[in-house]
């Protein structure tokens, strides 16, 4: 992905918020990427992954017009939840690295549910 204006700051370093809209967007793909799209996740199955828990370190800036490539790689797997690995990287050096828990929940209720096991085996995870 490439930083736009709108995604600095008047130094024109990215805004902090913004790496959490990076990571969003590479979740998406990483799903998409294995045959779910979310509208479908919810109709099919009434579920959608929150975010619970959220660990970030900015280690470096990035800046205005600067080439990134945000990773999505799942560490674990649970009954009702993914814990994912996220990275913020330029070339190859690592800018921000990110911890998350996704919870899989009703989209009505918003409450835990189990991950339907179609989903959790096309995601590449056993349980």
């Amino acid at each position: 992905m490439r930083v736009y204006h709108e995604d600095t700051d008047s130094a024109g370093v990215v805004y902090y918020a913004n790496y959490l809209r990076f990571m969003e967007r590479a979740r998406t793909e990483w799903l998409r990427a294995r045959g779910f799209e979310q509208p479908d996740l919810a109709r099919e199955y009434g579920i959608a992954f929150v975010v619970t828990a959220l660990t970030v370190e900015y280690q470096r800036p990035a800046r205005f017009n600067d080439s990134l490539t945000v990773t999505a790689e799942p560490a674990e797997l649970g009954a009702s939840r993914i814990v994912m690995l996220q990275r913020v990287l330029r070339e190859r050096e690592e800018l921000v690295v990110a911890s998350l828990r996704l919870a899989c929940v009703n989209t009505v209720s918003l409450k835990p549910v189990r991950i339907p096991g179609l989903v959790a085996e096309n995601l590449g995870m056993t349980k």
